[in-house]
């Protein structure tokens, strides 16, 4: 199977064609203007790209979701003050399906037309586009990605929103070796956030010990039948799968291999849920063995059993990770710009982050995130689960 691959020098090459040609201007807005809505009220505008078409929509949807939400409360709760004025927010979302080059393009048009300080996306290529140019446009990328890349190139108005995926693999790797055995076939997704983690974890595998039998990717975005990849895989009699990409399709995956007479473990790459990809398979049982992600509905923070009861009654549907931590975020956000004073400059408030961690309301704190750290990303906790007997069970972290 070949992978789609994004490597950073194509990526900005054909961010900046992008630029050159798709713009009409190059001039940079070196503040984000808030406006006026209709009811002549004070407005920010929030962006979003992110992909609400294609086979990831409803992982972009729920990624959304969760901004909305908190924008609607705090809306409803009369707006927020900054310097004796009252704003309402305003959430303008782009559909990316996926593709880096279309955030680039929305990143663009958010700022230019919409003025937005805060452009929020969920996934890394898109992150890494935007990256090119959206310190010297001038507002902050929020990014709902764990690829630590991103907070490693020194751009200091990245925000990395969930923990770094490298913080997982080695409870993953130990628990599944113990569990089932040290053959891995790897079958993630052909994105950039896929090729990455692969690069991390087979080669942590073979230093456990483990012996990689099998190696390809699968590409979401055109292939919808995993029966020839599976076959393949399965015949170098692997005892782990390493799996992964949105939880639909990747919940697809262990269906087929389940069909096709695997009894091994998952390794589930922490994109996908394990409580998303029952609902997708109807229940836990195809999925004993697997280890990933502890679902957002068995967290014990403050603020999570009210969020999920709200966003179901808003949404019809089991809240998740993605919702939750974007939620989140735009709380911090705009608790920040409180702190810095300002609603329009993005550099300021950045800077104001960690305070804006410390003054998010307790009932709203779906998880605890003390502060942003030195590479710029939440410094939440690592919770992990795995299935087993038909329920998740809390796994402790291997250092």
């Amino acid at each position: 199977m070949k992978k789609r691959k994004w490597p950073i020098t194509a990526m900005m090459t054909a961010v900046m064609a992008l630029m050159l040609a798709g713009c009409n201007s190059s001039t940079t807005n070196n503040h984000a203007d808030s406006g006026n809505n209709d009811d002549g009220k004070n407005v920010v505008n929030i962006g979003y790209s992110g992909p609400l078409s294609g086979p990831a929509a409803y992982y972009g949807e729920r990624t959304l979701n969760g901004v909305k939400m908190a924008a609607e409360e705090i809306n409803k709760n009369g707006g927020f003050e900054v310097n004796g004025k009252t704003y309402q927010i305003n959430v303008v979302s782009l559909d990316d399906k996926y593709l880096p080059n279309e955030t680039a393009a929305n990143a663009k048009r958010l700022v230019q037309e919409h003025h937005t300080p805060i452009i929020f996306t969920p996934h890394s290529g898109g992150v890494m586009a935007m990256q090119v140019f959206n310190q010297t446009d001038n507002f902050i990328i929020a990014a709902y990605t764990s690829e630590p890349k991103i907070t490693e190139t020194g751009n200091k108005m990245t925000i990395r929103i969930p923990p770094r995926y490298d913080g997982y693999i080695p409870t993953f790797t130990d628990y599944v070796i113990k569990r089932f055995g040290k053959k891995l076939a790897a079958l993630p997704t052909a994105t950039q956030y896929g090729k990455d983690w692969t690069e991390q974890l087979l080669p942590y595998w073979e230093k456990q010990g483990g012996e990689v039998v099998y190696n390809t990717s699968i590409d979401f975005t055109k292939d919808t039948d995993f029966f020839t990849i599976i076959t393949n895989a399965l015949k170098e009699k692997p005892d782990v799968l390493f799996i992964g990409g949105p939880s639909e399709p990747t919940a697809k995956v262990v269906k087929q291999a389940r069909e096709l007479g695997f009894k091994g473990g998952f390794i589930v790459m922490d994109q996908a849920k394990l409580d998303e990809m029952k609902r997708t398979i109807g229940s836990y049982e195809m999925l004993e063995g697997a280890i990933g992600v502890m679902p957002l509905v068995e967290s014990k923070e403050a603020g999570a059993p009210q969020f999920a009861e709200n966003y179901r009654a808003k949404y019809n549907a089991e809240p998740s990770s993605e919702s939750a931590y974007n939620y989140l975020a735009l709380y911090a956000f705009v608790e920040a710009m409180k702190a810095a004073g300002t609603v329009d400059d993005p550099v300021a408030i950045r800077e104001h982050m960690n305070e804006g961690l410390k003054n998010i309301p307790e009932d709203k704190q779906v998880y605890i995130v003390p502060s942003v750290g030195e590479d710029g990303g939440f410094e939440s906790k690592i919770t992990v689960g795995a299935v087993e007997k038909g329920k998740v069970v809390p796994i402790e972290l291997k250092k």
